[in-house]
């Protein structure tokens, strides 16, 4: 999660019919959520920095989950959406769209890395041209100054664990056959420098942003929050802006309202961009304010497993929902509008 993020243009979203929510009927288990979590945080990734050698690792990782659920590969190399990115100096990372203007930055200067992006068909011919996008960012911090003797900011629940509940959700729906609206899944690189990876995305969406009916971001879901229920229960950013927490509440799907709107999570995710592209977008989380958030001791031992797994079940009902059921709409003032270019 970012403090940051950069206003995009504006577009519409369509209306889709109402139909019953089905559960799915298999379940995660907290050990395979641990062992995936291990992987994706591990000190041999590096903190998975964009454009580093751990985030390809980690790119590969996900995408090899992503074939593994039977999800189409809708990059322009496989599952890979590539980014032409280049280093602007010691840290930051910029967009190159000119390939000769990236040529003139030296070779130590030009990393590589993207986004990773699967799709589930819907199965519905009437709404199939629909789609839903199911988000997170996989990568973080990369190797800072030491913090007790460890450098490595690892991210186990910044953003490893929103990622895992993507892959999760993932195969969970493609072994039940999908949804009748197509289901778009997305890692997003660049998060924690400015949304590197979702401006690309907008610019090169794999499917029309004028029929992308809604965007469900999850982000940091490794650890129980108090203030929503705590184990097994996530909270919602911008709860209140459209119609989709009420959807969920009305289900019966274990997602509450921020309980920290102070902190104005809602435009501190990779949803913010597609909010103000039009589309109902949210971040899911149970982000409880712990104090290893952005700092070498985010490890995973001290993840939550079952609630992780939980969590992950409620979002597959939460996915669910919106492809098949009612499409989200925005309540009266509730889309954001961006800020005027100065």
């Amino acid at each position: 999660m970012r403090l940051l993020v950069r206003a995009v243009g504006l577009a519409g979203v369509l209306l889709a019919p109402t139909v019953a929510c089905a559960q799915p009927s298999r379940t995660v288990a907290p050990a395979a959520v641990a062992a995936l979590l291990d992987s994706l945080s591990a000190d041999a990734l590096l903190g998975r920095l964009t454009g580093s050698e751990g985030s390809q690792r980690a790119a590969a990782i996900i995408s090899g989950r992503m074939q593994a659920a039977g999800l189409e590969p809708a990059g322009d190399r496989d599952y890979f959406q590539t980014i032409p990115m280049a280093r602007a100096d010691n840290r930051r990372i910029v967009i190159v769209a000119d390939p000769a203007a990236r040529d003139t930055f030296p070779a130590d200067r030009r990393p590589e890395g993207g986004n990773v992006v699967g799709i589930l068909p819907g199965t519905d011919p009437t709404v199939r041209d629909e789609a839903v996008l199911i988000t997170a960012h996989y990568d973080h911090l990369g190797v800072r100054q030491p913090v007790d003797g460890d450098s490595i900011c690892n991210g186990a629940d910044d953003n490893a664990s929103g990622t895992i509940a993507m892959l999760e959700v993932a195969r969970l729906l493609a072994a039940e056959g999908g949804t009748r609206r197509t289901l778009i899944f997305v890692a997003f690189t660049g998060e924690e420098m400015g949304g590197l990876g979702t401006r690309w995305y907008l610019q090169h969406p794999v499917h029309p942003l004028e029929t992308t009916v809604a965007n469900l971001n999850i982000e940091m879901i490794g650890r129980p929050d108090s203030l929503a229920g705590g184990v097994g229960r996530a909270w919602l950013t911008g709860y209140q802006r459209s119609t989709m927490g009420d959807a969920l509440a009305a289900a019966g799907i274990p997602i509450v309202p921020d309980p920290r709107p102070d902190q104005n999570f809602f435009r501190r995710s990779d949803n913010y961009a597609f909010a103000l592209q039009g589309i109902p977008a949210h971040t899911l989380s149970s982000f409880n304010m712990h104090p290893d958030y952005h700092r070498p001791s985010d490890e995973a031992a001290l993840s939550d497993p079952e609630h992780m797994a939980q969590v992950i079940e409620a979002t597959a009902r939460a996915v669910r929902l919106l492809g098949d059921g009612p499409t989200p709409a925005w309540k009266p003032g509730g889309r954001p509008e961006p800020r005027p270019t100065p």
